[in-house]
């Protein structure tokens, strides 16, 4: 049994990053915890391959609202674990029943490589599954989550998948932008990827005075990063084809 499964990072006033510390960089997700006054937010909740909750009440006594940027495996595994579970309704059933395929194909992307460590002595890697969390309330376009210090704009920027969503905090510039956008190779061919959607919210994401971009994966970065990581896409640059290529790849470099 591994104790420490969970590494956190304060990042910022107000903002932590935990990360699954056994889990291959290449694929964990990025959770991120967001301090307010009334509530915090929980934006992701990773792979689910152990106990979240406990670790996020180290952090703060105030109720959790879990946001969801989007339906696959690697970012929704914890969060039956919350009573409140935000996200878009076009991906509603895939939270209410997840499976292999319709989460991202997890079985691409889970194999033995893919851990340090296990998460308990019993895992296997060809059982891992999803828990059903279904949403319990749904977040679009112009919506508004009010922490009663932190004010965060939702913005709907599908093409990774259709109900991709990110929190934008006017007043600061900052972004978390889920798997919309993030300092590594973009993937717009999962099954319901739409490369030409996927342009038009990127370009959305061009325009906006943004200083400060929290990803779903790798480090934060600032405006001139986002711009050159937007532009290497539109270059037809920096894109992940099939999920067993780009892992071969990236477990080559190491």
């Amino acid at each position: 049994m591994i104790d420490d499964w969970y590494e956190i990072q304060n990042v910022s006033d107000g903002v932590s990053l935990i990360r699954e510390k056994y889990v291959a960089n290449w694929l964990r997700c990025n959770i991120w915890h967001v301090r307010g006054k009334n509530f915090d937010l929980l934006i992701d909740t990773g792979m689910g391959l152990r106990p979240l909750k406990k670790e996020i009440a180290t952090l703060s006594g105030n109720p959790i609202k879990v946001v969801s940027t989007h339906c696959h495996f690697d970012h929704i595994g914890g969060a039956h674990e919350f009573d409140c579970r935000l996200g878009h309704k076009r991906e509603k059933e895939i939270h209410a029943n997840p499976d292999q395929h319709n989460t991202g194909d997890w079985n691409a992307f889970i194999r033995a490589e893919t851990f340090s460590r296990l998460p308990d002595d019993g895992f296997v890697v060809e059982k891992y599954s999803v828990k059903a969390a279904p949403l319990t309330g749904y977040l679009d376009e112009g919506d508004v989550l009010d922490l009663g210090n932190r004010v965060f704009q939702i913005l709907h920027l599908p093409g990774h998948s259709p109900g991709s969503i990110a929190l934008y905090e006017s007043k600061s510039g900052c972004l978390f932008s889920g798997d919309v956008v993030y300092d590594g190779d973009l993937f717009d061919t999962l099954y319901h990827s739409d490369p030409e959607i996927y342009r038009e919210s990127l370009s959305r994401l061009r325009e906006l005075p943004i200083q400060l971009v929290h990803g779903g994966h790798y480090d934060s970065f600032g405006h001139e990063k986002l711009l050159s990581i937007i532009d290497r896409y539109f270059r037809g640059e920096g894109v992940i084809g099939t999920p067993t290529d780009w892992i071969n790849s990236e477990l080559s470099s190491l």
